[in-house]
């Protein structure tokens, strides 16, 4: 919190974020048994594995002594709060989502970074690396998951950027290619998380102050006045006067009730699963129904179903077994992620990521 002295907040920030980045270095284990010591509630909506939001909920505990999932509570319960937070900054507002098809998008954002390196990208993350990146190189202490240096337009360059003196002409150029198709590859994989994020969150959330989502398609740029200004104004314009737009809002089919942080356990999987939607995926997958099939075939016989047709697998029924500070422990042969792959919260990280200007 800003309280007047900036000098003495810039400098307690930063070694705030220094103690979050040390924490993350234990490990999702060590941290989600620290969590549940003093923040059992936040513990148990967390995946071990999301290293980061467990550390900021344990740097939010040492720094204010008030457990996170208190600080969240508090919030949701001020007036005009809800499930997903505290209360709205202004009324009545509404979202404007300017989309577009992913082809147009995609040339877009590469001939976005095609400009970017006839005005002298190059040149400047040689110089970065040079002055803020070379000898953390040298010192093994590099790290692409934080800071400036996760940036996208950083670490794509970064065998081009560290490549030998010795190495000839014709191998830099095939690195700096490289580097070229690995930046506009994870432009265009952010893209994307953007778009799901904005549907994640506006549209397949409930909450009764999410506000109304209008789409306006930008694919053709040179339509904007008809496509874009135009309806936008008319949205406004019958909102101020209190009249239902003409202009029905975004919704998303099937898109219910879901609890984000519900806590499911995977026996056959040795899995623990966040999510309702992740629990149902997982239920679904084809490595999940391969350790259901694995272990119908090593149980005895009688125990066998006799009435199930060949080739069929029924769907495993959880068992819930009660709830955990607020959220559902399920034991099944199930769980929302697939297995052998994570899928916790924590890739967060790259949503952080941000294109180098």
């Amino acid at each position: 919190m800003d309280e007047g002295h900036e000098n003495e907040g810039e400098g307690k920030k930063g070694g705030s974020l220094d103690r979050k980045a040390e924490m993350e270095k234990l490990g999702g284990a060590e941290l989600h048994r620290r969590l549940t010591e003093v923040d059992p509630e936040m513990a148990s909506m967390l995946h071990p594995h999301d290293t980061r939001k467990i550390a900021r909920s344990l740097q939010v505990h040492a720094e204010t002594g008030v457990p996170h999932s208190h600080w969240l509570e508090e919030q949701r319960g001020q007036e005009g709060g809800d499930v997903l937070g505290g209360p709205l900054r202004y009324p009545d507002p509404c979202i404007f989502w300017l989309h577009a098809d992913m082809e147009a998008i995609d040339e877009r954002l590469d001939r976005r970074v095609d400009q970017m390196l006839l005005t002298g990208l190059i040149d400047e993350l040689r110089d970065f690396h040079l002055r803020f990146n070379q000898q953390k190189i040298q010192d093994q202490s590099q790290d692409y998951q934080h800071g400036i240096f996760q940036s996208i337009g950083f670490k794509e360059f970064h065998e081009y950027l560290t490549c030998p003196d010795e190495m000839t002409q014709e191998v830099r150029e095939t690195l700096r290619n490289q580097g070229v198709e690995n930046l506009k590859m994870a432009t265009r994989r952010y893209a994307r998380k953007q778009n799901k994020w904005v549907r994640n969150r506006f549209l397949k959330r409930p909450g009764d102050n999410v506000p109304a989502v209008y789409g306006l398609d930008v694919t053709d740029v040179s339509q904007w006045e008809e496509t874009v200004l135009n309806p936008a104004l008319l949205i406004l314009d019958s909102l101020t006067k209190g009249e239902r737009p003409t202009v029905e809002p975004m919704r998303v089919e099937g898109a219910g009730k879901r609890n984000k942080r519900s806590r499911h356990t995977c026996e056959l999987c040795d899995k623990v699963i966040i999510g309702d939607l992740e629990w149902t995926a997982h239920l679904k997958s084809k490595k999940h129904h391969y350790h259901v099939r694995k272990r119908r075939k090593s149980e005895p016989e009688p125990e066998r179903a006799s009435d199930q047709p060949q080739g069929t697998t029924p769907p495993p029924t959880p068992i819930t077994v009660g709830p955990t500070l607020g959220n559902s422990t399920t034991l099944a042969p199930g769980s929302a992620e697939t297995c052998g792959e994570s899928e916790s919260p924590g890739t967060s990280s790259t949503e952080k990521e941000a294109p180098v200007l």
